[in-house]
Formats: structure tokens, C-alpha cells, sequence
């Protein structure tokens, strides 16, 4: 199953944003775009909100680029779908992200 990202490095934490007019998903990483740091931060994250092992996914296109293309193994598109949109719901949704104190941060 592909997967089309768009990657904000460099944040304070690392989280699921959005779901983009594009079909896009939007994810935040702390981790700098610097020698594949971010790259290997995106894969570890989608496993995580995926609920599949980190070996699972692989960066199909984009290395270089905020767009990227994953490669997940082991989940269905509506699998994905379905736990990606669960896990958006959970961190408030559409811009809005918990801080570490509970506050809500508009992005």
C-alpha cells in the first residue's frame, strides 16, 4: 500500500496534522532534514500510527523532497485510512495539536 505525505521537519514534536485537500497526509517530525534524519523520523512515525513493525515501511519516493511516497506492508488502504483518520480525530484534528502541558496550539 503507498501512502502520499506531506513532511514538516523540524517541529517542536513529532505528529500526525492533517489530511490535505491533495489526499495528502500532513505529519510534523522533530527530527532535521539532515542526512535521511527526517526521512528514517516519517518512516518511524507512520509505523507507530500504523500499528505495523518500522521494517514495514520504506520510502518509496521523495527522499529529498517535504512530498514523499511510503511504501507500507502489511495494512490495506482502508486499514490505513481508517487508523490514520482515528489517530487525527485523537490529536484534535485539522490544525490543532496538543501541547505538552494539554493546551490546544493552532498550527
Amino acid at each position: 500500500m503507498k501512502l502520499a505525505l506531506r513532511v514538516q521537519p523540524g517541529a517542536s514534536r513529532s505528529v500526525l496534522l492533517a489530511r490535505l485537500a491533495s489526499g495528502e497526509w500532513k505529519v510534523a517530525v522533530s527530527a532535521p532534514p539532515v542526512e535521511g534524519r527526517a526521512n528514517e523520523a516519517v518512516m518511524e512515525l507512520v509505523s507507530e500510527l500504523l500499528g505495523v513493525k518500522r521494517r514495514q515501511v520504506t520510502l518509496a519516493r521523495g527522499s529529498s523532497s517535504r512530498s514523499k511516497v511510503l511504501e507500507v506492508d502489511g495494512v490495506s488502504e482502508a486499514e490505513a485510512e481508517a487508523r490514520l483518520t482515528a489517530a487525527l480525530t485523537a490529536t484534535g484534528g485539522k490544525g490543532e495539536r496538543r501541547r505538552d502541558d494539554g493546551r490546544e496550539d493552532a498550527e
